[in-house]
């Protein structure tokens, strides 16, 4: 199928089987579209925590707006930011594209130079929002690649951040959730399933100059 009909089968899945699961290359498939997303400069300045444990999830419940999907999708997915995001982070990318493309440390000096740079200038307010964009791109590459997968997904910002911290310890790990996205397989009951797409026409959205 083209990607235009895998776009028009997704929507924010509001009931989950809880009976079905990912197999294990499906998972595996869904960890490598997010390794892959696309990120400013090749930073890649984010963590993915998969909660599977039930328990853990039972806690999250409460703090997900009473959400069932957080309990009823086959997996449960955290999307967070780096609390200690800097230099180091930076050195560490381009010690990889080094090694990665085969190329001295020498000729990506510069390159090194410019991203300090870039993110030298931003206050921890403004580095903070910087990354949790990153993450949406990243949340973007996932919906898209779970559909294409014909793998359901809700994207949810309807979360207690805070909370989600404290019970999986991500402060302890230094990362901060800033999105969650439960993935698995629709149930069938799930009325929203085959509901009309609701989307603006093409000539309100886009303008030709």
């Amino acid at each position: 199928m083209s990607i235009v009909e895998d776009l028009k089968w997704r929507y924010a899945t509001k009931e989950f089987d809880n009976s079905k699961k990912l197999s294990s290359e499906q998972l595996e498939n869904v960890f490598e579209s997010l390794r892959l997303s696309t990120s400013s400069f090749g930073l890649q300045t984010w963590k993915f925590v998969v909660v599977e444990t039930p328990s853990l999830r039972e806690q999250l419940l409460e703090h997900s707006w009473k959400q069932k999907q957080v309990v009823d999708a086959s997996h449960l997915i955290v999307l967070c930011i780096p609390t200690d995001f800097g230099k180091d982070h930076i050195a560490k990318y381009v010690e990889s594209t080094a090694q990665i493309r085969g190329v001295g440390l020498d000729t990506l000096d510069g390159y090194q130079k410019m991203m300090e740079g870039f993110v030298s200038k931003k206050d921890e307010k403004s580095l903070e929002i910087w990354m949790t964009n990153q993450v949406y791109i990243a949340l973007g590459h996932l919906l898209t690649a779970c559909a294409a997968m014909r793998i359901d997904a809700c994207p949810m910002e309807g979360f207690i951040s805070k909370e989600y911290d404290r019970i999986l310890a991500l402060g302890e790990k230094k990362l901060k959730s800033v999105l969650v996205c439960p993935i698995g397989f629709r149930n069938e009951a799930d009325k929203y399933a085959s509901a009309k797409k609701v989307r603006f026409p093409k000539e309100e959205l886009f303008i030709h100059i």
